[in-house]
This record gives C-alpha cells, structure tokens and sequence, in this order.
C-alpha cells in the first residue's frame, strides 16, 4: 500500500492530556470526578489537546451519532450497527485514521471498528469517512481494554490490530504497555478460531517483549518469522491481510534507522 499520515497512536514521550486508548488491564478504577470512563486508567500515552476546526465539529455532527459511539457497559451488535454480517476486524489506537481508511477500502468485505482517545484525531477520521463515503468503518472512543472486555463478545472477531503502541520505553513505566501477557489472553478470547493478531513496533526492545508475550500464549500460534512461523504459509489463507499502509511516520522511522518489526499470530483452531 501507498504511504498515508500517521496513525498518530505512537509516542516515544508522553505529553499533558487524556491517555489514549490502551493499556494493560488493571481492576477497574473508579470513575474520574467528571464521570467520564474515557481515561479510567494510565494509558499507552497521555494525548495532546486539541479543539475541533468548525467544519470537523459540522461533520462530527453529522456522522459520529452513525459511526461512533463511547465505550459502554453494553455489548456490541455489530451486524446492526454495520447494517450486514461480515467479519469483524478491530484496530487499537487508529489516531487520525490515514490507515485505518486504506485498509478499510482496501478490504470491503471487512467491519472495521477503530477504538481511540484522542478527538481531534478521530474528527480526522470522520471527516474522511463522510467525505470518500467509506461504509465499512465505526469508531468507539475509549480505553481499548475496557471495549474489549465490556463490548466484545468471546469468539467474535476476525482480526485485533495493534500498530505502532507507546513503547514506554524506560524500564520503570514498562508495566504500562498495552501489550503483557494479561492483555494477549484477552485478545486471544476474543478472536474466532483462525483469528488474526497483527501488531508493528519500531521500538526493539518492545518487539522482544512482544515477541516473549506472545509466544507465551497458549492459544495463539506465530504466522510470520518473526512470531515463530512461517509468512508464506499463512499469508494466502488468512482471513485478514498481512500488508498495511506505510504511514509518514513509519518512513521518519526508517530513515531515523529504525527497523519496523511485523509480529502476526493466529487463534489455534482446536
């Protein structure tokens, strides 16, 4: 695929503002005094702020009461809210979307569900899916793990992707990545047997604990060499493609020197 902007769900800092939308899961705290359950925890990154131009609040208005929703105690119907049975891939931290639009009119047979914080990034979004009329696409603001463990049903999802997480990578913040063995197993319950996991990282150290953690899981198996398996045997019968979008910042990242590290697993079938 073509080069698009960033997905925006990478930071190598953290920056003032609401967390994004991933973490390890933690107990559920309790909400913060405005409420809201859309920071409930410490999260991937802290986003920027950010007000909405006056024709991303105009398109927000129109489409976000029919693409998008806030994380919820209610489970996902999914066929109702796409209006069609297909299979259901989720995207963690989509950002502005540049991506998530790609994929999206690259695989129409897919529900694509983006989940993200950051507003003004998911306005980006929304503006493009009005303006190229992409059908296939949702959009749920919140914590990633909190719709995964709320929203989403056991056994309901074609494909997780986890592009670009904060690495967090000081030692004592790591207990702050979204990727630990408690969030692969969540992951792994609720994919569909023959489900796809695809995360990528520029962050070496992180591709290695990812790496560690996944392999750890037992129902998921490694799809590419660099999960333990073997791509070519895989790529032409999984249920979701094995390619993705470059984004700018990906190319920043390669001419900064940093190699991009593509791990897939899939659901054992038993």
């Amino acid at each position: 695929m073509d080069a698009v902007n960033d997905a925006a769900n990478h930071t190598a800092e953290s920056v003032p503002g609401p967390p994004s939308t991933g973490s390890a899961p933690t107990e559920r705290e309790p909400r913060n005094s405005t409420g809201s359950r859309l920071y409930p925890r410490v999260t991937s990154f802290r986003s920027r702020r950010g007000a909405l131009t006056a024709t991303q609040q105009q398109s927000w208005a129109r489409m976000w009461p029919v693409i998008g929703r806030d994380v919820a105690d209610e489970p996902l119907d999914a066929a109702a809210w796409f209006g069609r049975e297909a299979p259901l891939v989720v995207e963690i931290g989509c950002g502005t979307g540049t991506a998530t639009a790609a994929m999206a009119q690259a695989e129409p047979h897919l529900n694509l569900i983006g989940i993200e914080v950051y507003r003004p990034g998911l306005a980006q979004l929304v503006q493009r899916v009005e303006r190229e009329k992409i059908d296939n696409i949702r959009l749920l603001r919140g914590d990633a793990v909190d719709v995964l463990e709320n929203m989403i049903a056991a056994e309901s999802l074609t494909g997780v992707r986890v592009f670009f997480p904060d690495p967090w990578p000081k030692a004592r913040h790591h207990k702050r990545r979204l990727l630990q063995p408690a969030t692969f197993a969540l992951i792994a319950n609720r994919l569909k047997p023959g489900g796809v996991l695809h995360v990528a990282t520029d962050h070496a150290d992180y591709a290695e604990h990812i790496a560690a953690v996944g392999a750890e899981e037992p129902l998921l198996k490694g799809l590419n060499e660099a999960a333990g398996g073997v791509s070519a045997e895989h790529r032409d019968s999984a249920p979701i493609g094995f390619e993705r979008p470059v984004t700018k910042f990906e190319g920043k990242a390669h001419r900064a020197g940093s190699a991009i590290t593509e791990l897939i697993w899939g659901k054992i079938e038993l």
